[in-house]
């Protein structure tokens, strides 16, 4: 990439990074991955490589779906949604002017106007919501 002059590193992390949601551990992982997401924003600007931190919201995964009967899905998001976010931000030239941000999954969805493979669209989270 730092050849290239372009590219893009996408740090998938969530919100127990900056509100304590889960345990010490996964809480101090997310933010450390946000940190590096910061650092590498800026020492890799100057080559053209962007670099983002990835929220999801709610994944259905494996585990999610076994624990479904005590979980509210309707804002949740498949795997794929995420993906999907992941293309649209490769796939945007400005991509750029967003390096070193959080970009949650849901709100790109809006922005850049991708729908989940179920043709819904997540609402996105914020901060208070988690």
């Amino acid at each position: 990439m730092v050849e290239q002059r372009s590219g893009l590193i996408v740090n998938i992390s969530s919100w127990p990074a900056r509100k304590h949601i889960a345990n010490v551990a996964y809480g101090v992982a997310k933010a450390a991955t946000d940190k590096m997401t910061s650092d590498m924003a800026c020492e890799l600007r100057e080559h053209g490589v962007a670099v983002v931190s990835l929220y999801p919201g709610l994944v259905r995964t494996e585990k999610v779906l076994e624990a479904a009967a005590y979980l509210d899905l309707r804002n949740s998001e498949s795997p794929q949604f995420i993906g999907r976010a992941v293309a649209a931000l490769a796939g945007d030239p400005q991509v750029m002017a967003r390096s070193g941000e959080v970009v949650v999954a849901a709100a790109c969805a809006e922005e850049y106007g991708f729908t989940d493979i179920d043709g819904k669209r997540p609402k996105p989270l914020t901060l208070e919501e988690v």
